[in-house]
């Protein structure tokens, strides 16, 4: 049988120091496609696909699990866009079916691909600035890691 020891930690003014975070400053920095850490480097390698580590900074961008969440606010942003606008045409407008759906369907297809990385750079940033998902340096003991 393993015994595990459960020392109390002691916190010290060295282990209370740790590096500030601008919430808002990062996700606006990922929004923009750059580090949210140093805002020089890229932080997509692909279309979807984020890099490794920052050129500029070296910022280990792995631990990010950003899932389906940038998908999610993709939807409900451009839902909350398209779906008014095409209530207030089709009330105060006649139009034919074709012309709608030849207006709509590439508007909501091109919305939708244009905010999809700024908002995963948003959520990636918005994971580094609250130390979520191991970007925490001193991660919690008892924690594996992802």
């Amino acid at each position: 049988m393993v015994t595990t020891s459960t020392a109390p930690k002691i916190w010290t003014r060295e282990t209370g120091l740790v590096e500030k975070r601008d919430v808002f400053a990062a996700m606006r920095r990922g929004f923009r496609g750059r580090c949210p850490r140093c805002a020089e480097g890229k932080l997509f390698r692909a279309f979807l696909k984020t890099a490794d580590n920052c050129s500029v900074c070296g910022l280990d961008v792995t631990p990010h699990r950003a899932d389906d969440l940038p998908a999610y606010l993709v939807i409900v942003i451009v839902g909350h866009i398209v779906v008014p606008s095409i209530l207030w045409i089709e009330t105060n407008y006649t139009t034919p079916v074709w012309i709608s759906f030849a207006a709509y369907l590439p508007f909501t297809f091109v919305a939708s691909l244009a905010l999809l990385q700024p908002v995963k750079g948003a959520v990636v940033g918005l994971q580094w600035a609250l130390r979520m998902h191991g970007f925490d340096e001193n991660p919690t003991d008892g924690i594996p890691p992802v």
